[in-house]
């Protein structure tokens, strides 16, 4: 399924949901509403690719987390150590825009069989793997978490409307090539 296809997928639930229950969105009568290109004004695409994105990053980082202990490339280790790292940031640029947008709480897209999702069950797989084995498992995990979240940026660059979500999908798009280059050396 291509990123296009999982954002237009997502945004019937998401617009469903911003557009039919009245509590989720507050009402406000001292400020107007953001124009659409304007900061604060979230178009469907933005949406979906920040719910979207704070899955996909939140379900890599129990897989992430096992690498010092199971695994046995330095250069990998090292590797998810920085995607971590950058992952958590991301994670606190996308959870503020996801309070900006007013989202409700409970992500729609948590847990979502997509392409590059990791799954409870492939973290439980790792979990009771070590060595090389363990190193080329977690490998092709980030390598297609990456390769995923290259797509959705990319969609998010081509379609949303929110300056900010936009600035975020180009810091997006910058680390996810040079993380999958990084591994396409081995690291």
């Amino acid at each position: 399924m291509t990123a296009v296809c999982v954002l237009a997928a997502a945004l019937g639930p998401a617009a469903c949901a911003a557009g039919s229950d009245p509590a989720a969105t507050p009402a406000t009568t001292a400020a107007p509403s953001p124009s659409p290109g304007s900061p604060g004004f979230f178009g469907g695409t933005d949406i979906a690719w920040v719910e979207i994105t704070i899955a996909m990053d939140e379900e890599l980082l129990p897989l992430l987390a096992l690498v010092p202990a199971n695994g046995s490339d330095s250069g990998l280790k090292a590797l998810s150590a920085e995607v971590t790292s950058a992952h958590e940031r991301e994670l606190t640029t996308l959870r503020g825009l996801h309070d900006q947008a007013r989202l409700p709480a409970e992500n729609p897209h948590k847990g979502m069989p997509m392409p590059g999702m990791v799954t409870p069950e492939q973290v439980t797989t790792a979990a009771a793997t070590r060595g090389k084995a363990f190193d080329d498992l977690v490998r092709g995990h980030i390598e297609a978490h990456l390769r995923q979240g290259l797509r959705l940026a990319e969609s998010e660059r081509k379609s949303g409307v929110e300056p900010q979500t936009r600035s975020l999908a180009d810091e997006v798009l910058r680390s996810r090539k040079t993380y999958l280059t990084r591994l396409g050396k081995g690291t």
